[in-house]
């Protein structure tokens, strides 16, 4: 008798997983697409149909009483804009209030940033307290300040009775009146770029400041030569979005005195302003569309201008 081992078992043959159909394929190609396709639907009905049904009416006659009668015109509701001098009023309104609101308000919101990155007792308060002027609503906030620079009972001028000095028009003179709108933006938005440049601070690794600290460097060496480094694309950020806020200027010197003429020499009146005197003051739909226009043609060259300096100046420093 013969013992004969057991045969061995039989090793199953590793079964190759299976390939999608051709719909899931479909599907995966697709789907990216599908998720974004609300966002470009709403973009393109609200957005870009506006903006190319604008740059179509600036090309016509067209008033407010009757908008279906529409005139060629070509481009002369643009060149009736270079012929008004109040265009460019407002044009070089819309400057001078950008300049003396973005600049005070950055420089105040990186100040104040840098002292809410530091380790205080109620940080969490001060850092909510900031954005609260942002959290206000725009007229409640001109309203306040309206009454505070006003010429007779205004606390602004019963403060510098105080110490010797005049009352101030505050709405009546140029520099004045400028100056007041300025005021009212840089509250509003000094927290809001507060809150973002202290949230590019927290980003920028503690190390550096170790080494810098260990090579004798003090806390404003520190700033300069750390921080505002660190801080480059948040203030190219923030340059940019406040240069759009102040080409599109409106609520603020509107609700200033009340009127869209901006002053009675128009000594404030913004292209917002303006635009909206032309459209629904005067009933000229297309030179109110064409000045829209001319706001989004501004807005792109000061950002490209921006962000041809911000490269630039990367570039020099790379070279380095």
């Amino acid at each position: 008798m013969t013992l004969t081992a057991p045969p061995a078992p039989a090793v199953p043959r590793a079964v190759p997983p299976a390939r999608p159909g051709a719909a899931r394929r479909a599907w995966r190609t697709v789907s990216p697409y599908a998720y974004l396709a609300p966002f470009f639907t709403l973009f393109a009905a609200f957005g870009l149909f506006p903006l190319l049904y604008t740059a179509f009416v600036s090309l016509y006659r067209v008033e407010l009483q009757a908008p279906g009668d529409m005139e060629w015109r070509g481009l002369g509701n643009y060149t009736a804009l270079l012929g008004d001098e109040y265009f460019w009023t407002s044009l070089r309104n819309t400057f001078t209030i950008g300049v003396l609101s973005t600049v005070p308000q950055l420089v105040m919101a990186l100040g104040l940033a840098h002292l809410l990155n530091y380790r205080m007792r109620g940080r969490t308060f001060l850092r909510t307290a900031v954005l609260l002027p942002y959290a206000t609503s725009v007229a409640a906030a001109t309203l306040v300040f309206a009454q505070l620079f006003g010429r007779d009972f205004g606390l602004i001028n019963y403060a510098l009775g105080l110490v010797g000095v005049d009352p101030v028009d505050w709405q009546n003179g140029t520099v004045a009146s400028q100056i007041a709108v300025s005021t009212v933006v840089v509250w509003r938005w000094t927290g809001y770029n507060a809150l973002i440049y202290l949230a590019g601070m927290q980003s920028i690794p503690d190390e550096l400041y170790e080494a810098a600290a260990m090579d004798g460097a003090s806390r404003w060496r520190q700033f300069f030569h750390v921080t505002l480094p660190g801080l480059r694309p948040t203030i190219l950020f923030t340059v940019i979005v406040s240069t759009i806020g102040a080409t599109q200027l409106f609520g603020e010197p509107l609700l200033l005195e009340g009127s869209v003429s901006g002053g009675i020499s128009h000594q404030y009146q913004t292209l917002g302003l303006y635009m909206y005197e032309q459209g629904w003051g005067f009933f000229h739909l297309g030179r109110a569309a064409a000045i829209a226009w001319v706001m989004f043609l501004l807005i792109v060259v000061l950002v490209g201008l921006n962000a041809l300096i911000a490269r630039r100046r990367s570039r020099k420093e790379a070279g380095r």
